[in-house]
């Protein structure tokens, strides 16, 4: 049995590729680089260890739906401005590195939500998302109108800038910045934020991740965008139907100590007035 590599995705950015150049060169014959633009499924290798992901969230989340079913640990270093994906940062990328070869890491499960969308009795999205399902508008449009029904049961119409469906892992992407909760991942939950409401009574909801959720765009919902991660974007038709329920494959991302999520949070938000 070949021993265990480690794959590569670099972000399209000098720094993380200057960084993955020395990496390769450190790991040698056990490494291999992944073009995510270029490859597909078939040309990730078995034996691989986890997939190492210099670039921020951005990066982070097109390796996730990258792997689709694939079961393959994560390991996230931070290149970018903020990240709350990448738990690693440059400065400790080879020890980072050396405890995953020697097992000495812990692997944390994010759920996934699983995004269709139905028109004309055909399914035109199946995507799994780590953080979210967006509804928007274009700039100039007018309210968006987003019927919501929970298990097959009428909750209410969000009607505003939009509408975002989100992962515990998401509450802290464009959620948290709609006004949103931040969410621990461990807790089983679909987050439902609001964008701008016109009625200052919808606020956002905590659903248990059990829920399967359906959304029907009402009104004339011309210049409607139905977004997944922040990253691709579907141009939505009246009639389109959107069905939203916890994924069946989650991701595996690699951490190096327990509780490091709070610690990740401190660091990103800002939190604790400069104490440790």
């Amino acid at each position: 049995m070949s021993a265990k590599r480690i794959g590569l995705v670099i972000k399209n950015d000098e720094p993380a590729e200057k960084k993955a150049r020395e990496l390769e060169k450190w790991l040698g014959n056990q490494c291999i680089v992944i073009d995510i633009q270029r490859s597909d499924l078939s040309d990730i290798p078995d034996d691989l260890l986890c997939l190492v992901i210099l670039g921020g969230d951005g990066t982070f989340l097109s390796v996730a739906r990258f792997i689709e079913d694939r079961n393959i640990p994560l390991m996230g270093v931070k290149f970018g401005e903020v990240g709350f994906l990448a738990e690693t940062t440059e400065d400790n990328l080879y020890q980072a590195v050396t405890s995953v070869m020697e097992g000495k890491h812990f692997i944390e499960n994010r759920t996934r939500l699983d995004v269709k969308v139905m028109r004309d009795n055909e399914q035109i999205v199946d995507v799994d998302v780590l953080n979210d399902a967006v509804i928007n508008k274009s700039a100039l449009s007018r309210l968006a109108s987003c019927a919501v029904y929970l298990d097959s049961t009428y909750l209410t119409t969000y009607r505003g800038d939009g509408l975002i469906i989100g992962t515990p892992t998401g509450s802290t992407a464009y959620s948290l910045a709609a006004g949103g909760p931040v969410v621990h991942p461990s807790v089983p939950s679909i987050i439902l934020t609001p964008i701008c409401p016109f009625t200052l009574t919808n606020r956002p909801l905590l659903i248990p991740d059990t829920t399967k959720i359906e959304i029907r765009l009402e009104g004339s919902p011309e210049d409607m965008i139905l977004t997944l991660d922040g990253q691709e974007g579907f141009e939505m038709d009246p009639g389109d139907k959107i069905y939203i329920k916890k994924s069946r494959n989650d991701i595996q991302m690699i951490s190096f100590e327990d509780q490091s999520y709070y610690k990740v949070l401190k660091t990103r938000l800002k939190w604790s007035g400069g104490r440790s």
